[in-house]
């Protein structure tokens, strides 16, 4: 069901996310997410839109993948409020139209969840910044479906590759590509350095069962 862009390509991404800070690693020390899961790590790929030659990178992985996977996509949608900017410019470089998806419909106004243009029927990519347990990114594939458009993936930057969100998206009958993953970070971090043989078993480890390994 889930699929990720060459090794190359995934470590080459992972890497950058590492370099510019998008991605922490603390084994000894973990954060705690707003779910409650203490992690080892923190990924924040808001970052990646302040580096023009990572966030390039990022937005022609897409697009290639959006040829190589979606070839008949027509519509660009982007996740609120991570996916927009990487929908946006995947968007241009497919010259196609693009949507975005609220995280919940508006209570003024038109009271819309999606804006832009969306026609009955139209096949949409969904593009999110990060694919964790996979909620947020069913919840807005889910909304363009409401919405009469036909999803055919959600394409990610990153995926921590949670047994759940596979799935999760696999009950949904919703396939999802990443460029970069949790492996490919962790072997990047143990190339470098970053992470020694113990912490990376460690980081291994938690993805397992991420909400009961520091318990």
């Amino acid at each position: 069901m889930s699929y990720t862009q060459s090794s190359d390509t995934a470590k080459q991404i992972a890497a950058h996310l590492l370099e510019i800070g998008a991605v922490h690693l603390r084994p000894q020390e973990p954060f705690t997410w707003t779910s409650g899961i203490k992690s080892p790590i923190y990924c924040d790929n808001r970052i990646t839109m302040s580096y023009p030659a990572v966030r390039r990178l990022i937005a022609q992985s897409f697009a290639a993948l959006v040829r190589e996977r979606y070839p008949e996509a027509q519509v660009i949608a982007g996740t609120a409020t991570a996916g927009i900017p990487h929908a946006a410019w995947v968007a241009e470089l497919l010259d196609l139209p693009m949507i975005y998806v609220r995280d919940k419909a508006k209570s003024h106004g038109r009271q819309n969840q999606i804006e832009g243009v969306l026609a009955p029927g139209q096949k949409v990519v969904v593009i999110e910044d990060l694919i964790s347990t996979g909620g947020s990114s069913l919840k807005a594939a889910q909304a363009v479906q409401a919405e009469g458009g036909e999803v055919l993936g959600v394409a990610a930057i990153f995926s921590y590759q949670f047994p759940m969100a596979e799935e999760m998206f696999r009950e949904a009958g919703i396939p999802f590509a990443t460029l970069s993953n949790y492996t490919a970070l962790l072997t990047v971090a143990r190339e470098r350095g970053v992470i020694d043989e113990d912490q990376e078993k460690l980081l291994a480890n938690w993805r397992e069962s991420p909400q009961t390994f520091y318990a």
